[in-house]
């Protein structure tokens, strides 16, 4: 079969898209380019590039022609200039459906968040939301997957919390009330985006992915530091202070080290599918438990943060990420 990815080279797009080329199928990644964290996709057999946002319905008709089914995985944790959520998630999503049907996609798989639910204050919950209405109310086959946590190699949450260990003598847990979460691996993620798009499964469902360990934050954060090596003194501090930490840390780094969305989802926790929705079946349902081998093999290279991680070391940094992001899609 022939696959579409949007946000083809991010964390969820990548691991989906080598574990369908490893058998034998066909898929384009679609994206600006943004996340060159794994640039060996350019040597993925099978894989082609389309250079595209997700602003034009009809450029996105190209990128999905000849395709059977496409993933939406793109997606943003902050807004930046012009990149809002609502453009992103909901615009996007609307242009995205249009592709397919300009295109004669049959399947649309959509990557949401496990808490995305109308009128609860935050335009990142009600953005995710919307885009869901939009993929059911479309017409096409459609399947919704709610996921909270998601960690492996290249992803924020083991990248931050590593580097993090290394800069900080200390780290503070969100919030006075430690909330549940249940991790999940990305590749227990990227085996249910398979199945839906290749088999069918789930069609025209909503379904939450949850790992199937659950622990709380502070037991998750106290692992990865024992994975890491690290003994930073941990305490608790109030939401006020995370929230404004994330505002600070999401106009000063490239990726910041927590957005105030992400915090809103660590005070909510991230145990259980809000509003309610379908589980998965047994066959599905992840089962990488979020052990010390498992985060051994997604951490990053030892080592805190550094300049490269401040936006503004580089006056002409934009540019310059630019015309890397768009030499990616460049052949040799």
């Amino acid at each position: 079969m022939k696959i579409a990815i949007t946000g083809g080279t991010g964390f969820v797009g990548r691991n989906i898209a080598r574990l369908l080329a490893s058998e034998g199928h066909e898929v384009v990644l679609i994206a600006r380019g943004c996340d060159r964290t794994d640039p060996t996709l350019r040597q993925l057999s099978g894989a082609h590039f389309f250079y595209a946002g997700l602003d034009s319905a009809e450029k996105l008709a190209g990128g999905f022609a000849g395709c059977d089914a496409v993933a939406h995985c793109a997606g943003i944790n902050r807004e930046l200039g012009s990149q809002t959520f609502r453009r992103v998630h909901v615009e996007g999503t609307r242009n995205v459906v249009e592709a397919a049907r300009q295109a004669g996609v049959r399947k649309v798989v959509l990557i949401s968040f496990l808490r995305a639910r109308p009128q609860c204050g935050s335009a990142y919950h009600e953005s995710k939301w919307a885009a869901e209405e939009i993929a059911r109310t479309s017409g096409l086959d459609y399947t919704i997957f709610k996921c909270g946590v998601i960690y492996g190699k290249g992803d924020h949450m083991l990248d931050h919390l590593s580097h993090a260990f290394y800069t900080f003598p200390v780290f503070a847990f969100v919030g006075f009330n430690d909330k549940p979460i249940r991790p999940n691996a990305v590749e227990d993620v990227a085996r249910c985006v398979k199945v839906s798009l290749l088999n069918g499964a789930l069609s025209r469902q909503t379904a939450a992915v949850l790992g199937p360990e659950e622990l709380t934050l502070r037991e998750a954060v106290c692992r990865v530091a024992r994975v890491v090596g690290r003994r930073p003194l941990m305490f608790p501090m109030p939401l006020w202070f995370h929230y404004l930490l994330g505002w600070c840390v999401e106009r000063i780094m490239t990726v910041p080290l927590v957005s105030v969305a992400q915090v809103r989802m660590l005070a909510e926790g991230l145990a259980e599918a809000c509003p309610p929705c379908d589980m998965l079946p047994t066959a599905l349902a992840p089962r990488l438990p979020f052990t010390d081998e498992q985060i051994r093999s997604g951490l990053p290279p030892a080592g805190p943060f550094g300049l490269r991680d401040i936006r503004w070391c580089r006056a002409d940094w934009q540019t310059q990420r630019s015309n890397r992001h768009r030499a990616f899609f460049e052949l040799p």
